[in-house]
């Protein structure tokens, strides 16, 4: 989940920012027509700039950020055996996917964590944490790479950025819309707007802002079941569901924190709408219904 955590949130700090800015600007002058109407087609441009921007932003920023955030210390001279193989491997399956060469990383986690990340397919970051490697069999951890390669290969950054950015664009034209009506009808605000539009509209994006991460999120669990079925094509099968029940066997015994953890669970019927990946369970049966 680190990868989504991650770039949700450097979206939302860049939409707050870009908000604030242009408010600060004069720029929500867009948002009244005659001083008392609401033009509809320049809140909505206005949404998208503001939408789209945080998320093409997080997006381009999303490598260096996990770069940093995470410690990852990046392989430009494999030093040992362990590193070597790591690089072959990942070649080896970028070169099935037809991508660029990913850079390949490392960073200092106890828990069996990893992580893809980039702009694009041929400009991305595949990392592993030391509890990855120490933890998991050879095989397990090729299962583990060849899921985000596909994910890599899919392209499911660029498509998580469309759909956020359109989400974006949605939650801000919708809380503009209610802090409007509040404003006129309410508060009977007859020209420009008043504290009641600000303060209804910036409540109204928070808590649309929750509902729309979990649509985001439905479709980070859809494409998890994508990547699974890649890295069965890129490793088999069996690699890949040996390595999902290795990481079964770690719940409720391995510190992995949710944030950071590449392929973990949440429980619970209201989690469950927000967790960045389906339930283990799931995903295993999945593979073991189709033949790769």
């Amino acid at each position: 989940m680190f990868r989504i955590a991650i770039f949700l949130l450097t979206n939302l700090a860049i939409m707050f920012l870009l908000g604030l800015t242009f408010s600060l600007l004069g720029f929500e002058g867009l948002l009244a027509q005659n001083g008392v109407d609401l033009n509809l087609n320049a809140l909505l441009a206005y949404s998208a700039v503001i939408g789209f921007s945080g998320s093409i932003i997080s997006l381009l920023l999303s490598k260096f950020m996990a770069k940093r955030s995470m410690g990852v210390h990046v392989i430009n001279q494999p030093s040992n055996s362990k590193e070597k193989w790591l690089i072959s491997t990942v070649q080896r399956q970028a070169r099935q996917r037809e991508i660029g060469m990913p850079e390949v990383g490392i960073f200092n986690h106890p828990s069996p964590n990893a992580f893809a990340t980039g702009w694009n397919k041929n400009n991305a970051l595949v990392a592993v944490s030391t509890g990855l490697l120490e933890q998991m069999t050879q095989d397990e951890v090729e299962a583990v790479l060849a899921h985000e390669i596909s994910h890599v290969s899919n392209g499911d950054m660029i498509t998580l950025t469309l759909v956020q950015g359109v989400v974006n664009t949605f939650v801000v034209f919708i809380s503009r819309v209610i802090g409007h009506v509040v404003d006129r009808v309410v508060f009977k605000v007859e020209r420009g707007h008043g504290p009641a539009f600000w303060i209804v509209s910036l409540l109204a994006q928070f808590l649309l802002g929750i509902l729309a991460m979990s649509i985001v999120m439905w479709f980070s669990r859809y494409r998890e079941f994508r990547a699974d079925a890649g890295g069965a094509q890129l490793a088999g099968k069996y690699k890949m569901i040996a390595a999902l029940k290795r990481l079964q066997s770690f719940q409720g015994t391995v510190d992995m924190p949710d944030e950071m953890a590449a392929m973990a669970i949440s429980a619970g019927k209201v989690s469950a709408l927000f967790a960045s990946h389906p339930p283990l369970e799931k995903r295993i049966q999945a593979l073991s219904d189709k033949d790769y």
